[in-house]
């Protein structure tokens, strides 16, 4: 990603979310592991992680509206489509093995994973077949 404004604006959000993410889901699994948590307090600690990773794809969608780049936007674009379609086929495909029980249960919060991995799946798409190049 070029260094714009956007980029550099989006490259420092996601990298303090990171390190919030991280924090978090320490924090948490100590919490539970230790049992220091109950009640209502556990439901705030066990959705903790979670805030850090909805706002990275926050900061995404702020990065589209601010790159002034339309090429830059669109790789980006490009990237979040690859990223949604990887994602959604691979828990489809999931969902039905285990619906069927073919499979063993995956915990929901894998797609996120998933989309982040088909984020970087756009990425190698552009760089090996040129931006250019059909979906």
């Amino acid at each position: 990603m070029s260094r714009t404004v956007a980029a550099r604006r989006y490259q420092v959000r996601t990298l303090w979310l990171a390190l919030l993410y991280a924090a978090a889901l320490l924090g948490a699994v100590y919490a539970f592991k230790h049992q220091l948590v109950g009640g209502p307090a556990a439901w705030v600690v066990a959705v903790l992680p979670a805030l850090p990773i909805i706002g990275v794809f926050v900061a995404i969608g702020r990065y589209l509206v601010d790159e002034q780049d339309e090429y830059l936007r669109m790789l980006m674009v490009r990237q979040t489509l690859w990223a949604s379609g990887f994602a959604l086929s691979a828990a489809t495909l999931w969902g039905f093995l285990e619906a069927f029980d073919l499979v063993g249960h995956v915990e929901p919060y894998y797609v996120a994973v998933l989309w982040f991995g088909g984020l970087g799946l756009g990425n190698c798409a552009d760089r090996l077949f040129g931006a250019d190049a059909a979906l």
